[in-house]
C-alpha cells in the first residue's frame, strides 16, 4: 500500500475532480471505460419465459376485492404460453403472472449471480412456493435484481436450475397518473417486459462504487473549507487513478481497503448520533386502491426480510395494524417470518391505520389505538410505545392525552416541516395537549421518512437540528416510501461506511424505541422545550373540505356506530351479553377506521378509491341500522298497546320536534307540514326512551310572517330572526335582550377562485380570499339574475314561508349560479335548495341545504358577519375545544386562515355570543367577527370528479347569552348531529326508561360499549367546558362494580359506588373510561 499515492503531484481543481469522480461511477456517461461499466462481468438472457393472465376474477382492474392472486392459483396451471422481451400487458391495475425457467451456467458456480427483471410495473417474485422479494420496474427506484447465487458459496445442482414465478401488477410505484404523479390515472396503462436476464456481478467493483459515492458526496457537501472534505476528494481521485486499469483486479481490493481505512477514522464524541431505522411508508390508499396496498405490503416487506438475511444490523420500523392484518390473512408465510424477526422488524404506531389527525372524532381516535394495540399485543407480544404519524396533515391538540391513555409515551412525525409560512422551532420537545398531558415528540431533522443513505442527508439532519445543546441524537429513517419499496442494499452499504466516520454524524442502526429510550429520564427531558396546543400544518388546509360526501359519511357513520353500541349495551343490561353483536360492530368500526386513513378521509385519493370507500360506508350504515333495529325490537317488546317511542342516546334529557313515522296520527298535539309529514314535540330522558303522547308542553308556539318587501320574520320563545329576499339573515336577537347579533347580512353564500400552487385536492392558498364573489345578495323582489363577477345568481324560488307553526316554521328558497365565461357557455355550476327552519323551544336557526355542484377550481363558503368583538374563537375538537385567534397579528396567526373544527365554532364577548353548528363540515375561518363555513371545493387532481354531484348538509346559527358553556352550545351541537330515534313498538313495560345519567352538564357521557374482553360495559366520559369539576354518574341497578381503566380497557383502580351512583372528579378536558361489572 506504500505505492498507493501517485508519483506526480498535480494541483487539484475541486469542480473538475468532483465531476471526474461522478463520471467514473456514472451509469450514463463513459460506461464503456468507467468503473460502472465493469460492474457486470457477464450477462445471459433468459430464454424460457412464460405468461398467463391472472386466473382470479378478483384480479380484474375493476374489482374491489382485496384477495390477491398467489402462487397457489398458478402452480399447477398449464395455461402459460411462451413469450419474449417486448411482450406487453394491459391494462391499468390488472394482474398477470410470468414464469421463468432459469438455468445458471456451471462456470458461474462460484460467482455472485443476480436475476435482473423489469416488467415496467410492480412485481412480487415467488420461489419454492414462497413470496421472497418485490421487484420494481420502469423509472421507479433501484430494485430490479434478485440474488440467485452468492460469491464464494458453491451452488448445488438445484440452485443452478430453478423455476421462478413473478406476479405482475400493471401499475407504477406511484400509481398510474397521466402526465404527472397526482393526475387521475391512465385507464389503459401498458407494462412492457423490458429485461429478464442473468448477470454476474463483480462484488469488488460494486464495493468500490459505493466507496466513491460516499467520498464524492463528502467532498461535495462538507463545508467549503473542510479539511475532511478535501481528504475525501484527494483519496477518491487517487482511487480513480489506481483502479482505472481494468486488467489489474487486485487494485480494486487495494482501493477498497484504502477506503476502509478512511471510513475507520472515527468521529469526535460531540458528533450528533443518528438512530438509523429502515422504513417503508405505504399509503393504505392514495393513487391506488386498497387492494393494491395489500400487494405493496407483500412486495415491500418480503424485500426487507430478504435484506435482513444479509444485513444483521438492519432494523425496520413498520406501522399500521390493518396492513399487518392483510399480510397475515393473504401472505401468512411473510407474516410468520415477520413475527420471527420482531426484534428487528419492529411494529410502531399502535393505530389501526395512519389516520388523519384532524377530522376523526375523539372516539374514532380511541378505536384506532384500541384495535391497533390489541392486534400488536396479540401478534407480537407487546403494544407500541411510539405513536407514528409521519405524513398526516396536522395533529389535534387532544392527541397527547389519547396517546398517554393508550399506553403511548412518544410521538414521531416529520410533516410539520412542510409548513409554508413558519418554520417550527423544535425537533425534539414536549408536546402538551389541552388537558395538560405531555409526550416527548420528535421530528427527524432531515425532514423526511424516506432518506437514501446519502452524505447530504446526514449533514442536513445535523445542521437542521433546532435543539442543539439540548439533544445529542436524532432519528434517521431510510427507505423508499409512499408507494412502498423500503430500504435497499446500497442504502445500508453507504450507511455502514458512515457509522463512525470523521466529519459527519455518527450512524447507529437502531429502532425508534432505542432513540426514545434516551428520553425516559428527567435529566434528559427537563432540557426540552414545550409546545402547547395543536400541531397545525400550514399547508393542505383544503383537506378539511375536499370530497364533502366522504366527510359527511364519516360523521354519520361515527354517530351510527355510537347509537348502535349504546342501544346494544342497554339490551345487554336487560337481556345479557349474548345480545351484544360485538363481532359485527368491531367489523364495522374497522372499516370506518380504514376509511380514516390520511389520504382517504381528507379527500386526496383517486376516484376508484372512493368507489371502495363509499361501499364501505354503505356497509357500515346498513350494519348499524340493522343492529339498532334488532336491539330496539328486543328492548321494546312484550305488550299489546302500540306506541311510538323517542329514543335518546345522549346523556341529558331532550325536548325536540320529531317527524313521526308514516301513518302515525294518534299524537294529540302535532303539525302537518307541506310535504305531508307530521311532526310532534317529543321528550326523552338521558340514555333512555319515552313514549310520544303529544302532551309534552312547550313555552310558546313558533310563528312566521312576511312583509311587502319580502322580508320574513321567524320567532319562538327563545329567539327572533329576520330573513331578507335573498335568504340572508339580516337580524338575529334573543328574547329579553336588545343585543343585535348580526353585523351584516348572514347566511351569505360566497364563491372563490381556488387554484393552488401544486397540490390540487390538498391546498387552498391564502390568495383565494382575494377573489371573493358574493352570490345571494339581492334584497329586492326582482327576478332577474344578479351578476357577481364571472357568475350570475338567479332565484328559482324566492324565500317563502312553507310551514307556519305551531311546532315548526320553514322558509324555503332556491337559487342557481351560472357561469358567465365563454368556455362554460352560461352553464349552471351550482344550485342551492335551502330550508331555513325554527322549531318550538329550539335555541338555533337551522339551515337544511341541498346543493348540486358541477364546476372546477371554485370554493363555496357561507358567511356570518357577527356583531361580536373578540380576539379568540372556540372550536370543537375531539373531547374538548380549542381557542384560536381571530386576527392575523403574527405570521403564525395569519397562517391559520382555514382551520379544522368538528360540530361547532363559537365567538363570544362578555355576556353574549354566537355559535355556528354543523352536521358534517370541518373547514372554518373566523376573521374579526366574520365566521365562514367551508362547504364545497372542486379540485381536479388526483380525482377529476371530486365533489361533482349532489350534496346535503345542515348548519345552524345559535345566539346566546352568557358563555357558550352555560348556554348549552355543546349539547345543541350533539343534538343536531344525533337526533332522537323513533321506534314504533308494542310494549308491556315502562313507557319511560333511563339507563344512565350525569348530573353535571360539563361532563359528557360519550360512549357506552361492551368491553373487548369479558362481559363488562365500558363507559367513556369527558369534561367538555375546560375546567376542573366533579360529577356523579348514575348507572343501572345491575351494575355491581366500577373500575377506572385506560383506553385499552386495562384496569387502573376500583371506584367507590354509592348505590347506583359513581362519584367522579375531572380536570379540564380529562377523558375517563370506566369498566362496569354486571350482576
Amino acid at each position: 500500500m506504500d505505492d498507493f499515492n501517485s508519483s506526480v503531484c498535480v494541483a487539484k481543481n475541486k469542480r473538475a475532480t468532483l465531476e471526474r469522480i461522478e463520471k467514473y461511477i456514472s451509469s450514463v456517461y463513459f460506461t464503456d471505460c468507467n468503473l460502472r461499466g465493469r460492474l457486470f462481468k457477464e450477462r445471459l438472457p433468459i430464454e424460457n419465459i412464460y405468461y398467463r393472465a391472472c386466473p382470479l376474477a378478483a384480479c380484474s382492474d375493476d374489482s374491489s376485492s382485496l384477495v390477491p392472486s398467489t402462487y397457489d392459483d398458478v402452480k399447477d396451471d398449464s395455461k402459460f404460453e411462451k413469450i419474449s422481451i417486448g411482450f406487453q400487458m394491459h391494462k391499468t391495475w390488472s394482474a398477470h403472472w410470468i414464469r421463468l425457467e432459469v438455468t445458471i451456467p456451471e462456470k458461474w458456480i462460484n460467482e455472485e449471480v443476480h436475476l435482473f427483471f423489469d416488467c415496467g410495473g410492480e412485481a412480487l417474485l415467488w420461489e419454492n412456493g414462497q413470496p421472497v422479494q418485490g421487484l420494481s420496474g420502469a423509472e421507479y427506484q433501484d430494485r430490479k435484481n434478485y440474488v440467485l447465487l452468492k460469491k464464494g458459496v458453491k451452488a448445488t445442482e438445484t440452485q443452478l436450475r430453478r423455476t421462478l414465478y413473478i406476479q405482475v401488477s400493471c401499475t407504477g410505484m406511484f400509481g398510474a397518473g397521466a402526465k404527472m404523479m397526482i393526475a387521475p390515472p391512465e385507464t389503459d396503462r401498458t407494462c412492457t417486459l423490458q429485461q429478464a436476464e442473468l448477470v454476474v456481478v463483480d462484488r469488488a467493483v460494486r464495493d468500490l462504487i459505493l466507496d466513491l459515492e460516499v467520498f464524492h458526496d463528502m467532498a461535495k457537501h462538507l463545508p467549503e473549507q473542510s479539511h475532511r472534505g478535501f481528504q475525501a476528494l484527494y483519496l477518491a481521485n487517487q482511487i480513480v487513478n489506481r483502479s482505472i486499469q481494468p486488467a489489474v483486479e487486485s487494485s480494486l481490493v487495494q482501493c477498497h481497503l484504502k477506503a476502509a481505512e478512511f471510513f475507520a477514522e472515527r468521529n469526535g464524541e460531540s458528533q450528533l448520533t443518528l438512530y438509523a431505522a429502515g422504513h417503508c411508508h405505504i399509503d393504505t390508499a392514495w393513487l391506488w386502491r386498497y387492494k393494491e396496498t395489500v400487494k405493496k405490503c407483500a412486495r415491500s416487506w418480503s424485500s426487507v426480510l430478504q435484506l435482513m438475511e444479509d444485513y444483521p444490523e438492519l432494523v425496520f420500523a413498520c406501522s399500521q395494524a390493518q396492513q399487518f392484518e392483510w399480510v397475515k390473512e393473504f401472505y401468512p408465510d411473510i407474516f410468520s417470518r415477520i413475527q420471527h424477526m420482531k426484534e428487528r422488524f419492529v411494529p410502531v404506531g399502535g393505530t389501526w391505520v395512519e389516520m388523519d389527525g384532524n377530522i376523526p372524532s375523539g372516539e374514532s381516535f380511541v378505536r384506532q389505538f384500541l384495535y391497533g394495540q390489541r392486534f400488536f399485543e396479540e401478534n407480537f407480544g407487546a403494544i407500541c410505545n411510539v405513536f407514528w404519524l409521519p405524513d398526516t396533515f396536522g395533529y389535534s391538540a387532544q392527541l397527547p392525552q389519547i396517546c398517554k391513555l393508550s399506553g403511548v409515551d412518544f410521538f414521531l412525525t416529520q410533516k410539520i416541516s412542510w409548513n409554508l409560512v413558519n418554520k417550527f422551532p423544535h425537533h425534539t420537545f414536549w408536546w402538551e395537549g389541552i388537558d395538560g398531558s405531555r409526550m416527548v415528540t420528535h421530528f427527524p431533522p432531515g425532514d423526511s421518512y424516506g432518506m437514501e443513505g446519502k452524505v447530504e442527508e446526514l449533514l442536513k439532519t445535523s445542521q437542521n437540528c433546532l435543539d442543539k445543546g439540548r439533544v445529542r441524537e436524532a432519528v434517521y429513517l431510510f427507505g423508499f416510501g409512499d408507494g412502498g419499496g423500503g430500504p435497499t442494499a446500497d442504502m445500508i452499504e453507504r450507511l455502514r461506511r458512515m457509522q463512525d466516520n470523521d466529519g459527519i454524524p455518527r450512524v447507529k442502526f437502531a429502532s425508534p424505541y432505542a432513540f426514545f429510550d434516551n428520553y425516559r429520564t428527567e435529566s434528559k427531558t427537563s432540557q426540552l422545550c414545550t409546545w402547547r396546543g395543536e400541531l397545525y400544518l400550514e399547508l393542505h388546509q383544503g383537506t378539511f373540505t375536499t370530497h364533502a360526501n366522504v366527510k359527511r359519511s364519516n360523521r354519520k357513520c361515527e354517530f351510527a356506530l355510537r347509537n348502535a353500541e349504546t342501544i346494544s349495551s342497554w339490551n345487554m343490561l336487560t337481556r345479557g351479553h349474548l345480545e351484544y353483536p360485538q363481532s359485527e360492530l368491531n367489523k364495522a368500526w374497522k372499516k370506518l377506521l380504514l376509511n380514516q386513513f390520511h389520504d382517504v378521509l381528507p379527500g386526496t385519493s383517486i376516484q376508484t378509491v372512493y368507489e371502495d370507500v363509499h361501499q364501505y360506508y354503505k356497509e357500515i350504515a346498513d350494519s348499524c341500522n340493522d343492529v339498532i333495529e334488532r336491539a330496539l325490537a328486543a328492548l321494546l317488546t312484550g305488550g299489546q298497546s302500540e306506541n311510538v317511542y323517542a329514543v335518546n342516546t345522549l346523556s341529558w334529557t331532550r325536548r325536540e320536534v320529531v317527524t313521526l313515522p308514516n301513518g302515525e296520527n294518534r299524537v294529540s298535539t302535532s303539525q302537518t307540514l307541506l310535504d305531508g309529514s307530521t311532526v310532534a314535540l317529543a321528550e326523552a330522558p338521558s340514555f333512555g326512551y319515552a313514549v310520544i303522547d303529544g302532551r309534552t308542553q312547550h313555552s310558546q308556539s313558533v310563528a312566521a310572517s312576511q312583509n311587502e318587501s319580502g322580508e320574513i320574520t321567524v320567532e319562538n320563545g327563545i329567539l327572533r330572526a329576520i330573513i331578507d329576499a335573498g335568504g340572508r339573515v339580516v337580524s338575529l336577537k334573543v328574547k329579553a335582550a336588545e343585543k343585535e347579533f348580526i353585523e351584516a347580512p348572514a347566511n351569505q353564500f360566497v364563491l372563490f377562485d381556488d387554484v393552488p400552487l401544486y397540490w390540487d385536492a390538498w391546498d387552498v392558498m391564502d390568495y383565494h380570499l382575494e377573489t371573493r364573489q358574493p352570490l345571494n345578495c339581492t334584497s329586492t323582489g326582482e327576478d332577474k339574475p344578479r351578476v357577481a363577477g364571472q357568475f350570475a345568481c338567479g332565484f328559482d324560488v324566492r324565500p317563502r314561508i312553507v310551514d307556519n307553526g305551531p311546532l315548526r316554521v320553514c322558509v324555503e328558497l332556491k337559487f342557481s349560479v351560472k357561469s358567465q365565461t365563454l368556455q362554460d357557455g352560461g352553464d349552471v355550476i351550482c344550485s342551492i335548495h335551502q330550508t331555513i327552519s325554527l322549531d318550538v323551544d329550539q335555541p338555533y336557526l337551522k339551515f337544511s341545504t341541498k346543493a348540486s355542484w358541477k364546476t372546477a377550481h371554485k370554493f363555496l363558503k357561507v358567511e356570518f358577519p357577527l356583531n361580536i368583538h373578540t380576539d379568540r374563537a372556540s372550536y370543537d375538537i375531539q373531547f374538548g375545544y380549542l381557542d384560536r385567534p381571530t386576527h392575523g397579528n403574527t405570521s403564525w396567526d395569519s397562517a391559520k386562515y382555514e382551520v379544522c373544527a368538528h360540530k361547532w365554532v363559537d365567538c363570544s364577548e362578555f355576556g353574549f355570543g354566537v355559535a355556528l353548528l354543523n352536521d358534517c363540515k370541518h373547514g372554518h375561518s373566523v376573521r374579526g367577527g366574520n365566521v365562514s363555513l367551508s362547504l364545497l371545493r372542486s379540485p381536479k387532481n388526483p380525482d377529476s370528479s371530486a365533489d361533482v354531484g349532489l350534496h346535503e348538509f345542515t348548519y345552524a346559527l345559535m345566539p346566546h347569552r352568557g358563555p357558550f358553556q352555560s348556554a348549552g352550545v355543546v349539547q345543541a351541537a350533539y343534538e343536531l348531529n344525533c337526533p332522537l330515534l323513533l321506534q314504533r313498538a308494542a310494549t308491556g313495560g315502562e313507557l319511560l326508561c333511563s339507563f344512565f345519567g350525569v348530573d353535571n352538564p360539563a361532563v359528557i357521557l360519550d360512549t357506552i360499549k361492551k368491553s373487548e374482553d369479558g362481559h363488562r360495559l365500558v363507559v367513556r366520559l369527558y369534561e367538555s367546558y375546560g375546567g376542573e369539576t366533579a360529577a356523579t354518574l348514575t348507572v343501572p341497578a345491575g351494575v355491581v362494580k366500577a373500575t377506572k381503566c385506560d383506553l385499552l380497557e386495562r384496569p387502573i383502580c376500583d371506584l367507590q359506588m354509592d348505590g347506583c351512583r359513581v362519584p367522579l372528579h375531572f380536570r379540564a378536558f380529562e377523558i375517563q373510561s370506566l369498566l362496569l361489572n354486571l350482576s
